[in-house]
């Protein structure tokens, strides 16, 4: 204990040292997550307000949304913050408080698009049993589940490491509080705690994943037996969820579902799925879903009536 209080904050390096480089930076992730928030609390709301968005499905986009905003603030305003004041410190609290929340929240968004990922099946695959199985008290149980899920991941990786020795260095070659960037300043062996990452982190985004593969793939087989509208409707849903299914788990499981080394691209990648992806969840289930949309023309619909009342 007395040998990690020699640490008592990290300096981070951030994404690069070029003053221009910066400051396109700073324009690019503060319009980035604007966009983030803005667009996920839309979904929130129209989900929330409109009767015609009753289903599970979009109880549980509503929560990806919610999950979403949170995630990508316990990053994204630190980084526009370094790169607008020039001042890349966190205190060693701060830095444990940033790597609880991005991953409590991002292991409870895993959780959630599994949730969604059994909804689609029981919808396509089990249509006239749709309504008896999902029932509200289940869709609350799954995002119940999901919550804890990421609760448990979080205290994992967080006891994980913070009772490990931070003797100095305290320079993280990144532009966030992550695993890997962090054990490499632990001055003892990690060899264990790297495996007990890979397993906490790693191996529960490559099981995800891979069940969500299976799922899609069931779903798939299944189409054969809709007609030509209910195949392009079920297409176009999961069309959505398998996207954003990809672009989330690939860098993820590149992440963590290795031995813990750090690589050059590393910041690359996590900026895709820490900045980028939050971004593009309310971009690719509106613009492909006619009833989102609709929706939330409505709702822009009434707004403009109360205004003008």
């Amino acid at each position: 204990m007395e040998s990690r209080n020699n640490v008592t904050y990290f300096v981070l390096l951030g994404l690069t040292q070029n003053a221009q480089g910066q400051k396109t930076l700073l324009i690019l992730f503060l319009i980035i997550y604007i966009l983030t928030v803005v667009g996920n609390l839309l979904i929130v709301v129209t989900v929330s307000v409109s009767k015609t968005l009753g289903s599970p499905m979009y109880f549980f986009l509503a929560c990806l949304s919610f999950m979403d905003v949170f995630y990508s603030s316990a990053i994204t305003p630190k980084l526009i913050s370094d790169l607008f004041f020039g001042k890349h410190t966190i205190s060693f609290q701060c830095c444990m408080t940033q790597l609880f929340i991005e991953h409590f929240f991002g292991g409870s968004g895993v959780f959630i698009l599994l949730a969604m990922a059994y909804d689609r099946y029981v919808a396509i695959c089990k249509p006239l049993h749709y309504l008896v199985i999902m029932r509200r008290w289940v869709c609350v149980v799954l995002l119940v589940v999901s919550w804890v899920g990421g609760f448990l991941h979080s205290v994992i990786q967080l006891s994980t490491i913070y009772g490990l020795p931070f003797c100095g260095p305290n320079i993280i070659d990144h532009y966030m509080c992550d695993m890997y960037p962090l054990l490499r300043l632990v001055c003892t062996d990690t060899y264990v705690t790297g495996l007990l990452v890979v397993a906490n982190g790693g191996v529960i985004c490559t099981v995800v994943f891979l069940l969500l593969l299976i799922s899609y793939g069931v779903i798939w087989n299944s189409l054969k037996n809709l007609s030509q509208e209910g195949r392009r409707k079920a297409l176009q849903t999961c069309g959505s969820h398998i996207t954003v299914v990809v672009f989330f788990f690939v860098p993820c499981i590149f992440m963590y579902a290795r031995p813990a080394r750090t690589f050059s691209i590393d910041k690359s990648v996590s900026v895709f799925y820490t900045v980028i992806t939050p971004m593009l969840n309310p971009l690719i289930y509106t613009l492909r879903n006619s009833e989102m949309t609709n929706a939330m023309k409505k709702l822009r619909g009434r707004q403009v009536s109360l205004d003008r009342t």
